[in-house]
């Protein structure tokens, strides 16, 4: 397939040419290490017209009745599942994730959000009465977007999605290393005939292009995915103009394994677990806590569950692709080494290449044993496919370990009964909790505590981020 073109930018209903002053920078295949196309960085000029298109499209946007709006968002979500498979082709080739996650998880992800959003605008009372007052929940105005690279699509979904439904106009900011599942939203965008300013689309990096989103005095609510240094330096830029900032940010998240757990499924379910997406993703449950006594099975376990899984070009059917590009490739790798320096037992994997795969950034599928608290390992975000196993003596000092990390994204235990399980989730201090291996659930909130971040993205939680309260006294009678 040609690929999307992502040296132009999409300002105020049509393509346009990026200001005096943009570079372009490659995209880079993470499987090859080989450029595959450009992108174009952008300035701070580009993102003055583009945010002023955004302020300009504002008021008539945000008067548009309900029906309106989701007739929009259910001929965008109707395109987005016929270009799926080209959709998946740009993301994988950007990121690295094998073709059969990415047509049947990556890609999807944004049907799936965008279904979300038209059941809850369904349902979702934009006014309601208390007493003689009338509550009214209107759009907040211009939204920056700024999106991360492992759940590309996801990630824009769920953010672009709640932003339409709620009468708001926007600027998204892509990853810069993988941006062309953005540009493919975007013609759809063109050809479904949104109003022009709604919905803009400019590439660059964080200096260049994301500082001058959320710093700029038109910007109303600034929606960012990424890093926790990431999350805080936006915070303060953003605290000048005392906009709104919903953040979801890194995580270090925790499955207990009970005595009473299924021990061979939950070791094994909660090791592929991990490695899903080479362990790109925030809430993976990557440290996994099991009983002392049943160190020396679980530790089997994962072992064998970690050396059960593929790794190869993304073109292939395997289980992993690579990591998504160089640098996260040396930080995955130097961690690696220093779970090794300080003392943890290396129970698969490795910093090593897989073999025949010395050209990419391929990590193999890593699993450390006898993981203290203390070690850094058990601590950094790695983001990779690396999993923790940690042992606890009570169940009270297991919901310690799990809750001694300054994340708090997501957490997982594993027992005999719901029930049991669930007491336990009620005492880590984590946004989402997996019970016995349930899946995520798109209509309820997904996003942290602590250092995790804050607001809610997916379903009326997601929608009502976008929105602001009026009271409007009297109007009732």
């Amino acid at each position: 397939m040609t690929l999307p073109d992502a040296t132009r930018f999409y300002i105020d209903g049509k393509w346009v040419e990026p200001e005096p002053g943009a570079t372009l920078a490659p995209v880079v295949n993470p499987a090859t290490g080989g450029e595959v196309c450009k992108v174009a960085l952008g300035t701070k000029a580009d993102v003055e017209k583009a945010v002023m298109a955004a302020r300009a499209a504002f008021p008539a946007f945000a008067r548009t009745s309900v029906a309106e709006r989701r007739e929009l968002l259910a001929a965008i979500n109707a395109k987005l599942i016929e270009r799926n498979d080209e959709i998946a082709k740009a993301i994988s080739v950007a990121m690295g994730a094998p073709m059969g996650l990415a047509i049947h998880a990556q890609a999807p992800s944004g049907p799936q959000h965008f279904e979300q959003i038209l059941t809850e605008i369904d349902n979702y009372k934009f006014e309601e009465n208390m007493g003689t007052t009338r509550i009214r929940h209107e759009p907040i105005g211009v939204c920056a977007l700024i999106t991360p690279w492992n759940w590309p699509m996801n990630q824009i979904a769920t953010k672009v999605a709640p932003a339409i439904a709620a009468g708001c106009t926007m600027v998204l900011k892509p990853s810069e290393l993988a941006p062309l599942d953005a540009v493919i939203l975007a013609e759809i965008i063109d050809e479904i005939g949104l109003p022009k300013g709604v919905f803009n689309l400019v590439h660059g990096d964080g200096p260049g292009v994301g500082s001058s989103l959320v710093s700029h005095r038109e910007v109303d609510m600034v929606s960012f995915t990424g890093s926790t240094r990431a999350g805080i330096a936006i915070s303060e830029a953003a605290a000048k103009t005392v906009k709104r900032v919903s953040l979801e940010l890194g995580g270090k998240s925790a499955m207990i394994v009970m005595p009473s757990a299924d021990l061979k499924t939950a070791i094994a379910t909660s090791v592929r677990e991990v490695m899903v997406n080479s362990g790109q993703s925030c809430n993976a449950r990557t440290r996994i806590l099991v009983p002392k006594d049943k160190y020396a099975e679980a530790a089997a376990i994962a072992a064998e569950a970690a050396k059960s899984l593929t790794v190869g070009k993304p073109e292939d059917k395997v289980n992993l692709g690579p990591v998504a590009n160089r640098n996260q490739y040396e930080k995955v790798v130097s961690l690696i080494r220093k779970g090794a320096e300080e003392g943890a037992t290396l129970l698969a994997g490795g910093p090593d290449k897989p073999a025949g795969l010395e050209d990419g950034f391929f990590v193999a599928p890593t699993v450390f044993g006898d993981v203290t608290p203390d070690m850094t390992v058990a601590r950094e975000e790695i983001f990779g496919p690396v999993a923790c196993l940690m042992t606890y003596d009570t169940l009270d000092q297991a919901v310690d370990i799990a809750n001694d990390s300054e994340y708090g994204l997501s957490g997982g235990v594993w027992a005999a009964s719901r029930e049991e399980a669930a007491e336990v989730a009620a005492r880590l201090r984590t946004g989402m909790v997996h019970i016995n291996g349930a899946g995520l659930d798109s209509a309820a909130p997904f996003g942290g505590y602590k250092m995790s971040g804050n607001g809610r993205e997916w379903g009326k939680y997601g929608l009502e981020d976008y929105l602001e309260l009026k009271s409007v006294y009297g109007a009732n009678g």
